[in-house]
């Protein structure tokens, strides 16, 4: 029996599937579909909540290496998803970010390319917040037009190292009953949120294309 390709998703919260509590978030919801299709890969969900992207960089290839199950075999493709928590604003609204978009960008593309000779690369990209929820913990504070500045970083990384991304920000934002799909909390999504990714990942044809798979529909463009 040949094993089954391995596809490793890493990041944050949203890997987590935090604010989901019917059926724990969109990437469980997603290894639950593959797992009812013949020879689809199998998903390692390596999220870590309030992980940015150095925290990411420093774990990827620990995380990567010793999950190929069999002896010298390696997982084939790695889902990157991060940067939300990079765009928090410390102490008040106009704070210091973690990585501010220009260190973000430089970070990002280096993390891209320390992956890139290892297998697949896959990217997401950064889900909207209810500012009027703000501050988060009582000292953070997350803005959309933060957001989608880091946002078009990855999306910039991606395209100079030739990495398939899939925005969210600007397709979220575009969708009438967005703020419904947030925890009260104003930055964690709910089942409703989680939903809405899986069916994204669902329909990207890149993902479904690497996987095996028919997608089951066009994704929708930015």
């Amino acid at each position: 029996m040949r094993a089954p390709r391995q596809l490793i998703v890493i990041g944050d919260s949203g890997v987590v599937g935090w604010g989901d509590r019917e059926r724990g978030g969109w990437c469980e919801r997603l290894r639950c579909h593959w797992m009812g299709l013949p020879d689809a890969p199998l998903i390692y969900a390596l999220g870590v909540r309030g992980d940015g992207l150095e925290a990411v960089a420093a774990r990827w290839e620990r995380e990567w290496s010793c999950r190929g199950e069999l002896r010298r075999k390696k997982p084939e493709a790695l889902l990157l998803s991060v940067g939300l928590n990079d765009t928090a604003r410390v102490g008040r609204s106009d704070g210091r970010q973690p990585l501010d978009a220009q260190a973000f960008r430089f970070g990002f593309e280096q993390l891209l390319r320390a992956i890139q000779p290892h297998g697949s690369i896959f990217v997401l990209g950064l889900t909207a917040v209810d500012e009027q929820a703000m501050p988060f913990a009582d000292c953070l504070w997350y803005s959309n037009s933060d957001i989608a500045l880091h946002e078009a970083q990855i999306e910039e990384a991606c395209l100079e190292v030739d990495v398939p991304y899939l925005c969210l920000h600007r397709a979220m934002q575009a969708e009438p009953d967005w703020l419904q799909w947030l925890e009260p909390d104003g930055i964690h999504l709910n089942a409703d949120g989680h939903s809405w990714i899986e069916q994204r990942l669902r329909s990207w044809s890149a993902l479904q294309q690497w996987a095996g798979l028919q997608s089951l529909q066009q994704v929708m463009t930015c």
